[in-house]
């Protein structure tokens, strides 16, 4: 017989070496190479008794379209994010960090089929059958359409997919699924293709929705190569810091629907509730006439959220002032201030500036920018915010106020929650109608925005 062939490859990318290396050339990892069997070359010719179907291009314009049919949960955030509900046959990738909640996410969305007459499958291998039952149970998520299966080898769960005829198959994770025919074990780079690549052809080939779940990094991306997020249709990723009760779930692939949706929930002792209108809920909690506080209309996804920016600025004696930012960049942050001191004359060179994102939300977008720059003005001066005022639009170096996107969404989410101005962009004060009730102030600069919030 033939000595087996081994390869080396790499667990953060996928990059095969005949050799053992210290350092990936694919992905720069230090220690990464795991030495593994390399599968045998299957053949390539057809058999005499196969027939190849022959099928040649044609117009694009000539295809029919078809609308998907989709499953349709009790969940109107996870429905929103998946881009109207999961499509028959689709594969999805749930991504997130251990204990923020992506087996309770999973399991309540089951229960919902579940009343539809709907049958699910859930493949368990990290958790008991006990286990399973005892979260149910919290959950009052018990029906008998729900199968559950603690089992990791791929031609089992085969057989359980045959016997059960499931409309939504869920594996909890992908990480500890094995096939027989690979040898290297299970997490591994070559299993977790394997297993994917198998689970594909299932969702494919019999219609079955497929919800995979994969454990992620210390980075927070997705552990295995970054071929599994190109396999699979859909990749979610359930957001949120464990010492806050809110999460977001967040679509950074979607061959369905549109990559811009996130769906907020809140954790109780019950599971996972949806929170149907966070802008209230963020601000439910907001000081008033207090120096430091500012509120901004953020876009998250489609969804326009307001939110509360709190800034502390206080004096101290060390040479380097301390700055400290949580929910937004810190580059940013450091960048405002600089703005405010050239620009604005505010002498800030002897004052620690402490920023806080209030609910534990992370603001990304530039359109947060000038709001930042009120607070830490605000909390500077010692002068309050007006109380009823919404702060948009992105700073640049020389202390002007650039225009921002959806702002005629911003204004309207303003609006119902009973703000009275917005100060933004001149830029973006035209082509769209302000609602009623509402004021609008255009502002070019830096300084002007700082005058109509605190003067």
């Amino acid at each position: 017989m033939a000595k087996p062939k081994t390869k080396f490859t790499c667990q953060e990318c996928g990059y095969e070496s005949p050799k053992w290396l210290g350092k990936c050339p694919g992905c720069q990892a230090w220690n990464s190479f795991v030495e593994e069997l390399e599968a045998p070359a299957r053949a390539r010719g057809l058999s005499s008794s196969s027939t190849l179907t022959k099928e040649l291009p044609i117009s694009i314009i000539n295809i029919e379209s078809s609308q998907e049919n989709r499953i349709l949960t009790d969940m109107t955030e996870l429905n929103r994010v998946l881009g109207g509900g999961i499509v028959p046959g689709s594969l999805v990738l749930v991504g997130g960090d251990p204990g923020i909640g992506k087996s309770t996410l999973l399991l309540q969305a089951s229960f919902s089929l579940t009343a539809k007459r709907m049958k699910v499958l859930y493949i368990s291998g990290e958790e008991s059958a006990a286990q399973l039952k005892l979260r149910a149970d919290r959950l009052h998520a018990l029906s008998e359409h729900l199968f559950v299966m603690c089992e990791t080898n791929m031609e089992l769960i085969d057989e359980a997919i045959e016997y059960t005829q499931p409309d939504l198959l869920i594996i909890d994770s992908i990480q500890t699924v094995y096939h027989p025919a690979v040898t290297s074990a299970p997490g591994s780079v070559s299993q977790v293709r394997e297993c994917t690549g198998h689970f594909m052809r299932i969702a494919k080939g019999k219609g079955i929705a497929t919800v995979l779940v994969g454990h992620v990094t210390k980075e927070g991306s997705i552990a295995g190569p970054r071929l599994l997020e190109h396999m699979v249709d859909c990749v979610l990723y359930f957001e949120g810091e464990r010492h806050h009760t809110y999460r977001l779930l967040r679509a950074v692939k979607n061959r369905f629907g549109s990559t811009n949706e996130i769906g907020i929930f809140e954790m109780n002792e019950l599971g996972l509730r949806e929170v149907t209108n966070p802008s209230e809920l963020f601000i439910a909690e907001r000081p008033i006439h207090v120096a430091g506080s500012t509120v901004v209309a953020s876009m998250e996804g489609t969804r326009p959220v307001l939110v509360e920016l709190q800034a502390l600025v206080s004096s101290t004696n060390f040479p380097s002032p301390r700055r400290m930012a949580t929910g937004v960049d810190y580059n940013r942050l450091t960048l405002i201030i600089a703005v405010l001191e050239k620009r604005m004359g505010l002498f800030l060179q002897n004052q620690d500036v402490y920023l806080n994102v209030a609910g534990g939300l992370k603001l990304d977008e530039p359109a947060v920018d000038l709001a930042v720059a009120v607070a830490i003005a605000s909390s500077f001066r010692d002068k309050p915010v007006h109380p009823y005022d919404v702060v948009l639009g992105e700073v640049g170096l020389t202390g002007e106020v650039r225009g921002i996107s959806r702002v005629d969404a911003r204004v309207r989410e303003a609006q119902k929650l009973g703000f009275r101005r917005v100060i933004l962009p001149a830029k973006s004060t035209k082509g769209w109608n302000p609602p009623d009730g509402i004021e609008i102030i255009g502002v070019q600069t830096v300084a002007e925005a700082l005058k109509a919030a605190l003067e």
